[in-house]
């Protein structure tokens, strides 16, 4: 289920983070592809978006150079730098959304009291051609691997931006 939506406005963007376990390969590449597909259509204003890892693997380092190159090879840049998820990401943020089920159960631990599980959801739950499967981590995939999840992330964001899009309040 869909978390609630308000009316997105610049003054009150809707904020959306990503979160795969070290925040290196699949999170910054969903980050990055919604990054590109909001300034496309110049929606920039009305969304606030992010990424996370489950794990302080990686805490301070780029996107593997792998995921860049592959999102560069699309027009999309991956600027982000890897942090960890933490218990404040559920106040901040309007819409969590996991790689896969093993990062979904590691967010929903860190919600104890179960009281934000409304806004938590995988990431596939946006792609029609596999609803709620899991986004593959691609390390050990070589270059198709990565490039398969690049696809199933576009197709993913833009069912997320088009579900959103009618809530935006242009005025």
């Amino acid at each position: 289920m869909f978390p609630p939506v308000y009316a997105i406005t610049k003054e009150n963007p809707y904020k959306v983070c990503f979160v795969c376990l070290g925040n290196i390969c699949r999170s910054p590449t969903a980050e990055g592809i919604m990054q590109h597909k909001v300034n496309e259509k110049n929606l920039q204003p009305y969304f606030y978006i992010d990424s996370a890892g489950t794990a302080a693997y990686h805490v301070g380092e780029r996107a593997n150079a792998t995921s860049r190159q592959i999102a560069k090879g699309h027009g999309v840049i991956l600027l982000s730098r890897a942090r960890q998820f933490s218990p404040f990401d559920f106040q901040e943020f309007d819409l969590i959304l996991a790689m896969d089920q093993s990062n979904l159960t590691n967010i929903i631990a860190l919600d104890p009291p179960k009281e934000m599980t409304d806004k938590i959801m995988l990431m596939r739950a946006f792609d029609e051609h596999h609803k709620n499967a899991d986004v593959p981590d691609p390390y050990y995939g070589g270059i198709a691997g990565f490039e398969h999840v690049f696809a199933m992330l576009e197709r993913s964001v833009e069912e997320l931006i088009s579900q959103l899009a009618p809530h935006i309040d242009h005025s």
